[in-house]
């Protein structure tokens, strides 16, 4: 029988709901004030009388923006990068995480120490520039996932989920013959799946969101992610269509509009992927920690 609960525990209750109502409003309110100002017309968002219902409903800011020369070749580069460089990552980071994880590791401690030393200290941009054209991958795919092909804070949440796993379970492939290649595939992955769902959305929304290394590694425009080009669309106001629908005597988004159409162009994919992964997430994460 489930006892009633006392005044202070129901107060806190209240409070604790109260609290995060409101941190719920604070959340949502710019994500739905964007996407109403994307979805109205230009007359109510030039009078501003827009606020979280759209006004005027159109979709003109998003055929503005879907009409950029170069924007489903970012999205199909975005996509590219996105799903090599998370595959690259989880690959990795789950198998360094594992040797770290392992009581017969030689020097261990050592080499955690020296993983470690790279979240504090880095070379810095222009050794890493310098870094990556001696290795002949500037300008290609491979300048944008393989130097940061393994976080260190993701891999340390991989290792100390990996150093919870029952060590009776390694000891009996063993003892049936198997070696580390066979533990590390056969056991340790399928027993990872909720570290391993939670870092890889890190990892995809990490590589999805990526504009700045994109912008210093790549020098042809058809190579740019997504970002960029909505960086250079926000920044720059740089939209291809704006002169002819002048020309045609047709009123264009205002700047505000384009805005809001791209980044909600942008957040659409990462929003799909989400719920798949979320029952991971929690898991994944404090269990990660917890025993660290």
């Amino acid at each position: 029988m489930i006892k009633d609960k006392s005044f202070g525990s129901k107060t806190f209750d209240v409070v604790n709901t109260i609290l995060m109502i409101i941190i719920l409003i604070i959340t949502l309110y710019p994500l739905l004030y964007v996407l109403a100002i994307s979805l109205s017309s230009t007359e109510y968002v030039q009078a501003n009388l827009v606020t979280i219902i759209p006004k005027g409903f159109n979709l003109q800011a998003y055929h503005q923006v879907f009409a950029d020369k170069y924007f489903w070749v970012a999205y199909k580069n975005t996509i590219l990068y996105t799903v090599v460089g998370t595959v690259i990552n989880l690959l990795l980071t789950s198998s360094f995480a594992f040797c770290l994880s392992r009581k017969d590791l030689i020097a261990k401690n050592t080499i955690t120490i020296l993983v470690i030393f790279t979240m504090f200290f880095s070379g810095g941009l222009i050794p890493n520039f310098l870094l990556v054209k001696n290795l002949g991958i500037y300008n290609s795919i491979w300048a944008i996932v393989l130097p940061g092909a393994i976080n260190t804070y993701n891999m340390i949440i991989t290792r100390t989920y990996m150093q919870g796993l029952p060590e009776e379970i390694f000891e009996s492939v063993r003892i049936d013959g198997g070696n580390d290649l066979q533990i590390y595939s056969k056991i340790v992955l399928p027993l990872s799946k909720p570290v391993l769902a939670t870092i890889g959305l890190f990892y995809a929304v990490g590589h999805w969101n990526a504009y700045f290394y994109p912008m210093i590694y790549m020098k042809d425009k058809v190579k740019y992610p997504l970002q960029v080009i909505l960086k250079d669309m926000i920044v720059e106001q740089d939209f291809s269509g704006m002169e002819e629908m002048e020309a045609l005597g047709q009123i264009p988004p205002t700047s505000d509009m384009l805005v809001g159409a791209s980044i909600i162009v942008a957040l659409i994919p990462i929003l799909c992927v989400y719920p798949f992964v979320q029952k991971y997430f929690v898991k994944g994460v404090m269990i990660g920690s917890l025993k660290g």
